[in-house]
Formats: structure tokens, sequence, C-alpha cells
């Protein structure tokens, strides 16, 4: 065989051809090597062993690969990629196959799929020589489809044997009545006999050949449209077919059955066969119809059974309302109750006292009538105090909140409370760092605290250990829905016992006005129900945990109030006696003797008074240029203006005024919750003269 040889190949110099270099001879190779490697339709790659993360020959790199790698694998760029690069968690997997094959020189072949690239895979795998080479040749070949056509002829096989043996059990228990056969190019219907009788035609025509028309004719017209529809779906993508419908027999009823059968495509997608058999339905229809019918029967039961219950949940809910309308009334006849005889006892105390005052007046005996009026009064702050605790039990006392440590509101009182529990129980205060401050009124919390004390200490007639202890509090979801509170931040102060402790229905009832399990003389049974009101009107809330023989805690819960810092107590400032300067109160008020007394005391303090009985008579004075220093105003005012209508109207013609506002029923809504603009104050009804006198002269010299 003659080579023919580049122009440019040198010649010896005698003429003949000279002989190739060592280089041309390699590259010549190389080109060989090169295409056959690349006429390989197969995939085809050589893997050289490297040490990997298990020491030597733990791992492989791909160091030469065919075009046809790509094709069958789906991988590109394969050469000097890393087997645990590309599948790290079948790499010990292929480097335990390979490195067999390098190990002993036995090739190997076998199917395997490979995730990566979606594929199944015929590998067969040799060893390159020599062994210190450390190489493998690996031949692969894509069998995916050959895969697929296998599974899909299982699936076929397994479809085919399903389908065997539920025609053989069907015939077996006599489920099938009648089988066809339907030529569909030529719409020709062999039937049998007994597909013949279910659809009510002539045998010698089922043998003879029938046409779709003449089969359908005698199925139910409202199954007719359906049938079509059923079928035309079934030719059209071949396969597995099942349809219910009703046909009439020779005794003129119509009677269910089920036709399953299998359209055959040939190989280029025409329907040529259509066969199947008849299943006998009518009584798993007469069942399931039966069914349908118990299942109606039962709904309209159910729905029956709902209206009965919502009568009688209707019923059940009146009654309670009515038990609760009834429970209200009695509470109300127990608070008119304790009223009447409260405010009797002390009515006939002020009352006796004026007449016994009025006598010795007439009677000139002059130095008696400093008792009376003593007992008078003692009456009337009597009365007071018990207005006082109703009107937080509603939740409508006036209150004056302010940003409040409880830390150093319980260490102010730990004295008083110590002296008023006597020797024999032992005070202890548990209190917690950084406790966040709340707004509350700071007066009614000592009341309270003072309060629980007391009935803590008649808990512990023998003597015992009273604690009082604060808290933060986070309050989620569920937590508020127990304790009737929002979620949130609190904190708590709580007051515990281990005196007698309370059984659950006293519990329940200790919150009732008047509700007192003391013994007759011995407390109002007010405490507990005022300590409540005030917590509800501070946006906490109050709970009793309390155990027979063991004691009792209860806990007051108060809203966090965010404050950057708190600032210490400060005393009231020292004003004048009496004014020399000339200042003008006004004084607001529909009530002709309130508004007396309050002008005396101002001409008492040497101040002008000026009156005014409703809102808009004191505004005719605001408007006019009369000095006023300070406005005195009701807030419960007729006549269409409220006190707080009054005293934004004030702000707004002498922004700078100062105003009191007195009432004896505090609405909230009026005061904006408490929330008062700076020189503005409350006083509440009924009020001690010289405490009045004491805020005006306050209000006027700051």
């Amino acid at each position: 065989m003659t080579i023919e040889r580049p122009a440019t190949v040198s010649t010896p110099d005698d003429g003949s051809p000279a002989s190739p270099s060592v280089a041309e001879v390699l590259a010549e190779a190389d080109a060989r090597y090169r295409a056959l490697f690349e006429a390989i339709d197969d995939a085809f790659c050589i893997i050289e062993f490297i040490d990997g993360p298990n020491g030597p020959d733990s791992d492989y790199v791909h160091v030469e690969a065919n075009s046809g790698y790509e094709r069958h694998t789906g991988i590109p760029d394969i050469i000097g990629r890393r087997v645990r690069d590309l599948a790290p968690s079948d790499a010990d997997v292929w480097v335990a196959l390979y490195g067999g094959v390098l190990r002993t020189g036995q090739p190997i072949r076998f199917e395997r799929e490979f995730e990566q690239a979606g594929r199944h895979i015929e590998v067969a795998a040799a060893r390159v020589e020599p062994p210190s080479l450390r190489r493998v040749s690996v031949l692969f070949r894509d069998i995916t489809d050959r895969k697929r056509a296998e599974a899909a002829l299982r699936e076929s096989e397994a479809l085919a044997r399903e389908n065997v043996q539920r025609v053989q059990l069907a015939l077996s228990a006599g489920a099938i009545i009648g089988t066809w056969l339907w030529d569909l190019p030529s719409d020709r219907f062999t039937v049998d006999e007994a597909f013949a009788k279910a659809f009510g035609l002539d045998p010698a025509l089922g043998r003879e050949g029938l046409s779709l028309a003449q089969v359908v004719d005698t199925v139910h017209s409202d199954d007719q449209e359906g049938l079509a529809a059923a079928i035309r779906e079934a030719i059209a993508r071949g396969g597995a077919y099942a349809h219910q419908y009703r046909t009439r027999r020779a005794d003129g009823n119509y009677y269910w059955l089920e036709a399953n059968g299998r359209v055959e495509h040939g190989p280029d997608g025409t329907p040529l066969n259509f066969p199947g058999v008849l299943i006998d339905i009518e009584e798993r229809r007469a069942v399931e119809a039966e069914r349908q019918r118990m299942t109606e029967m039962l709904r309209t039961l159910n729905e029956t059974l709902e209206k009965r219950v919502e009568e009688k949940t209707a019923e059940l809910m009146a009654a309670e309302e009515a038990l609760r309308q009834s429970q209200k009334m009695e509470a109300v006849g127990q608070l008119t109750g304790g009223l009447a005889h409260d405010f009797n006892n002390l009515l006939a105390g002020i009352s006796g006292s004026l007449e016994m005052m009025q006598a010795r007046i007439r009677q000139g005996r002059l130095g008696e009538i400093e008792r009376y009026m003593i007992g008078a009064q003692g009456a009337t702050k009597r009365a007071a105090a018990l207005t006082h605790r109703l009107l937080a039990f509603s939740r409508r006392q006036t209150l004056d909140p302010k940003p409040t440590d409880v830390n150093r509101l319980v260490a102010g009182m730990e004295e008083l409370i110590q002296r008023t529990v006597g020797p024999q129980i032992t005070v202890e205060r548990v209190a917690v760092g950084g406790l966040w401050p709340t707004l509350v009124d700071p007066n009614q919390l000592e009341n309270a605290l003072l309060n629980l004390a007391i009935n803590a200490r008649d808990a512990m007639p023998d003597g015992g250990k009273l604690t009082i202890e604060t808290g933060n509090r986070w309050i989620d979801d569920r937590t508020g829905r127990e304790r009737d509170l929002p979620p949130g931040q609190y904190i708590s102060m709580c007051v515990s016992d281990n005196g007698t402790g309370m059984p659950a229905d006293v519990v329940a009832r200790a919150f009732d006005p008047f509700f007192t399990t003391k013994p007759i003389g011995v407390g109002t049974g007010l405490g507990l129900s005022m300590i409540y009101g005030f917590a509800r009107q501070s946006g906490g809330q109050v709970q009793i945990y309390s155990e027979v023989g063991q004691g009792t805690m209860v806990c007051v819960y108060l809203p966090r109030h965010h404050v950057e810092e708190m600032s210490e107590p400060q005393a009231p400032p020292q004003v004048p006696e009496r004014t020399e300067t000339g200042e003008t109160v006004l004084v607001i008020d529909d009530e002709p003797l309130v508004r007396m007394l309050v002008v005396d005391v101002l001409e008492d303090l040497g101040y002008t008074a000026i009156e005014a009985g409703d809102g808009p008579e004191g505004l005719k004075v605001l408007r006019s240029d009369q000095r006023i220093d300070l406005l005195i105003t009701d807030v419960g005012l007729p006549n269409g203006m409220n006190g707080r209508q009054v005293a934004d109207a004030a702000r707004e013609l002498r922004p700078d005024l100062k105003v009191m506002f007195v009432t004896g029923y505090a609405e909230n809504a009026v005061l904006s919750h408490g929330h008062l603009a700076p020189g503005m104050q409350v006083v509440t009804k009924p009020f001690d003269m010289t405490v009045l006198a004491r805020r005006i002269r306050s209000m006027i010299a700051d």
C-alpha cells in the first residue's frame, strides 16, 4: 500500500523518498486513533484513578471521551471532571465497580440507571494495559428507550392478566351477560345471544351483524347522548372503555348494565376493533338507589334534628337569660338593700346631729354644738367613702392615673401594713428587679393593697405569713382569654396568706357587692368589689387563687406603661393662706347649694368669685374682658354643654386658663379617660372644704 506524502517532506541527497520522522509517525497514529475514537457511535471514555478522600485510588478523573459520550449520557465537557463532583452520593459505588476492574483485570458488563442524566445505560469496562497507568476504558450505550418499552410491555401484560382474571371471575360469578365484537371500519356488530336479549334484539340479527344505530336503538333516551359521547371518546384515544346505561328488554322494562371493552388501533392509529362484554348491574344500582334513599332520609332527619337542636338551644338560652336576669335582680336587690341600710344609718346620724345642733342653738347651749358637728362630719365622710367604693365597683370613680413604680409604692406601704396586721403576722415583700412601670392612680392602688392586707389578716386569726410579691407578666392570647385581658405586657401585685382559704363557691362570689363571710357588723362586703372595679377601670384584672386550709392569693394585673424614666414624687408646693392680689375665679355649677359653698370658700380665701348656672352662661363671661384666673366647672351640666366642652371652649378663648373639674360621677369619655391636659385637675364630690381650698390655692399659685 503506497502512502502519498506531502510535497514538503524532505528527501535524501540521492533523490529517493525520505523516511517519516518519529513526530510524523506519532501524529499520524494519533489521527488514526482519534478517527477510530470518534467513529464509535456509543459513549466511550477513559478514566484514570487518583488519590481521593478515602486514600489511594478512591477517586477517578475522566481523561478522554468521544463525542458520543455527551449524546448518550447528556453530560457535556466530561474531560477533567471527577466522579465525586459528578455524583457525590453514588461515587463510592462507581469507584468500587471500576476499581475492581483495575485491580483484577477482569472486564465487566452491567446495566444501571444514571440518575444525574435521567437515563438507563449499558456499561462495559476493561483495564487499559499496563496496570501502572491506573486507567480503565468504559463503553456506554443509552438503553433508556429499551427500558421504557420493557416497562410498558410489563404493564400491558399485567393489565392483560388482570383483565383476564376479571373476566374469568365475572364468568364464574355469572356477572357477564353478553359479549360483542365491533368491526369499526365496516361498522358491523357481532353479538352473542345473551347480548341480543339484554338489548331486546333478535338473536339471529346478532349473528348476522348489526350496525351501531341498531344496537343503541333500545338504549334509554336519557342515556343515549352520554353513551354516544363515551363511545366517540374511546374510539379517538383507544384503550379501555367502560360505561353504564339502561336498555329496554323484551318485557318492555329498562334494566341497568355496564359495558366494558377495549378499542384496538392499528400501527398507523386507525381504529380497528372494539370487543367487549356486558355486566348486569341492576342489583348494584338498586342497592345504590336504596343507599341514596337512606342517605336522603338521614339528611332530612339530620336537618330536622338540627332544627330541633336549634329550638332546644333557643329554649335553653332563653332560660339561661331569664336566670341571668334573675341573678341580676338578686344582685341589684342585695346592692340596694345594703345601700339603703348603710345610708339610712348615715343619714340618721347626720339628720340627728343637725337637729340637736339646731335645738342647742335655740337653747343657747353653744358649747355642746361641736360634738354634734363632729358626728355629722364623720357620718358624711363615711357616706363619701361608701360612694367612692360603689363608684369603684361600677368602674366609674374618678381616677388620677400617674406613671407608678409599684415596687416603690409597696415599700412605702410596708410599715403601715405591718402596723395594721399586727405583730402576730409576718409581712414579707418580694420585689422583682426591673419591674415595669404602670399608669395607675397610686392612691387607689394603695387603698387596694391595704384592703387586701386586711382581708389576709382576717383570714389568719392565729397569726401567719403575709407575702406581697410583684412581677412582670407576658399575657398571650390563650391566657388573655382565660383572664379576660387583651394580650400584652402587664405587671402583677399579688398578696398571699397561709390562712383559712376559701371554697370555690365563695371565690365565685367574692367580687359581688356587699357579699362577705365575716360576722355581722365586721366589714361592708365592698372591699374586693372596689378592688375589682378599680383594676378593670385601670385596664387590668384581679384573680383569686385559694384552697381551703392552705391559704389565698389575690393578684392584681395592671398594663405596662412605657416611660423613659420614673420621676420622684414631689411634695406639694407651699402656698399662701390668703390671696392679696385680687385673682378672679369663674364657678359653673347647676346645683345652687354646691355653687354657693364653692363661692363662700373662694371669698374666704380672698378671691373674687363669678357664678354661672350652665355652660352657655359661663361662656358669656369667658368671652368678655373680665379677668379670669381659674375656671371651676361641674362635669355634668345642662343645656347642651358638659363641663369638658366648656373647658375646651374656654381654652380656645384663653389658652393658658387653669381648669378644675368638680364631679361626683366621672364620665371617662368626658375626661378623656383620665388623661387631662396640663393645667387641669379633678376634685371628686363630696369634697372636704379644706381640701378644696388647698387645691384652689395650689392651682392659682402655680
